[in-house]
């Protein structure tokens, strides 16, 4: 019977005769795992099971003895805790809304949930890129949460405030690639092109050179200056 069980084994599955040894003593294992598998879930019910009856035998017990058994006046579940805080709106009374656009790391700090590290991470985004035009590029700061986010603008006014502009027809490879939105490559690229091409008008020139998205066009447009 062996013989027959390790000839299929070469034949159909290409086992040699130590992998086939080896197969079949791991059936017997692969067999246990899944039995005591089932086992244990038993002896777990068994368990709860005895613990219910233990504890219903001593409330019982208890209640022979004479013991008036009361429920607690509070409330085992509190809603309450389940609620997300929110800012406080008196706090919030005493505050005047500023612009975003205004605020340095210290008064970010007033935004529940961020600390020193993560306002000055979002300063040095900023001011790398030169302002922000939507509220959604705070999603590429590290370690911002988007429920974060919704709360600065509970704090701060936002408006599309961008206050350096790449000037696109002066500056060179190196300069370029210093821009966040820009590597090096892509630097290289555009300036060739200019210098092939010409002055680049508008966006529409971006557009001719093929190998850039329209996204990524659409992304470091409001930082470029055409004139």
């Amino acid at each position: 019977m062996w013989a027959r069980i390790f000839y299929w084994l070469k034949v159909y599955l290409g086992f040699s005769g130590k992998e086939s040894r080896g197969f079949v003593l791991l059936i017997p294992v692969l067999l246990l795992l899944v039995i005591s598998k089932d086992v244990l879930r038993e002896l777990r019910k068994a368990k709860s099971g005895d613990f219910h009856t233990y504890y219903l035998a001593t409330i019982d017990s208890l209640e022979l003895a004479g013991i008036a058994l009361v429920s607690s006046p509070f409330p085992v579940f509190n809603p309450h805790d389940t609620i997300v805080n929110k800012s406080d709106s008196k706090q919030l009374d005493n505050l005047n809304r500023i612009l975003f656009s205004e605020a340095d790391s210290v008064t970010l700090q007033i935004v529940p949930g961020i600390g020193e590290s993560t306002a000055g991470r979002i300063v040095k985004f900023r001011e790398s890129l030169g302002g922000l035009h939507s509220k959604s590029q705070l999603n590429e700061v590290y370690g911002l949460k988007p429920e974060t986010i919704g709360k600065i603008w509970e704090y701060f006014d936002f408006s599309p405030a961008i206050f350096k502009k790449v000037e696109i027809n002066q500056i060179e490879v190196e300069e370029l690639a210093k821009h966040p939105y820009i590597r090096y490559a892509e630097a290289k690229v555009l300036i060739a092109y200019r210098k092939q091409h010409g002055y680049f008008r508008s966006s529409d020139d971006l557009r001719q050179i093929k190998i850039f998205k329209q996204e990524w066009i659409d992304k470091i447009t409001p930082y470029i200056d055409f004139q």
